[in-house]
Order: C-alpha cells, then structure tokens, then sequence
C-alpha cells in the first residue's frame, strides 16, 4: 500500500471508470490473485504507486557523487562573482516607485 493511502482514511466515494483488453484484464486479475488482493485493490495500489513515482521524479532529481560534491562546493564557495545583469536591475527604480 503506498504512503498515500495509508494516510486517507480508507472510505471509497469516488468512482473510476476504465476499460481494458480481454488480455489486460485477464493479466490484472491473475496478478491481483498472486497478491491476495481484489481486483480493485490491486489496480487502486498499483496506479497509486506509479502516480507517487511521477511526482518523485518530478522532484527527486539523482546524482553521481561527483556532482553532488561539485554542488556542494558551488553552495559553500563564498567568493563573490560579479552579476551585471543583477547590478544593473538593482540599479532601476522599483515600477511601484515610479511617479
């Protein structure tokens, strides 16, 4: 069960609809019954576990351990670079200041 449904109270009021193959379904069903699971079970955990894997990858980006330290390296440098284009923006009047 993934940690999504573990936190939802475990009370169905919104109905899904689908359709599938013969082939589809029949491979489902025997995958549900491996699982001890009922048919909606199975496909409410599997389809809820992909959709937390989407999200992750959206967020959770992997690194090498060399990329990771060069990040690192980047966030702890202090030495300051000069930024023109950040020199030149807070060199302009705020809009909201303007007459």
């Amino acid at each position: 069960m993934s940690s999504i449904q573990q936190s939802v109270p475990n009370i169905r009021s919104s109905r899904l609809g689908l359709r599938a193959t013969p082939l589809q379904e029949q491979l489902l069903k025997e995958a549900a019954s491996l699982r001890h699971q009922s048919l909606t079970d199975f496909i409410l955990d599997s389809a809820c576990l992909a959709a937390e894997h989407t999200l992750l990858n959206q967020r959770l980006f992997m690194v090498s351990q060399e990329e990771y330290q060069h990040l690192l390296n980047l966030l702890d440098d202090d030495t300051p670079t000069e930024n023109t284009g950040l020199a030149d923006l807070f060199s302009r009047q705020a809009p909201w200041e303007k007459n």
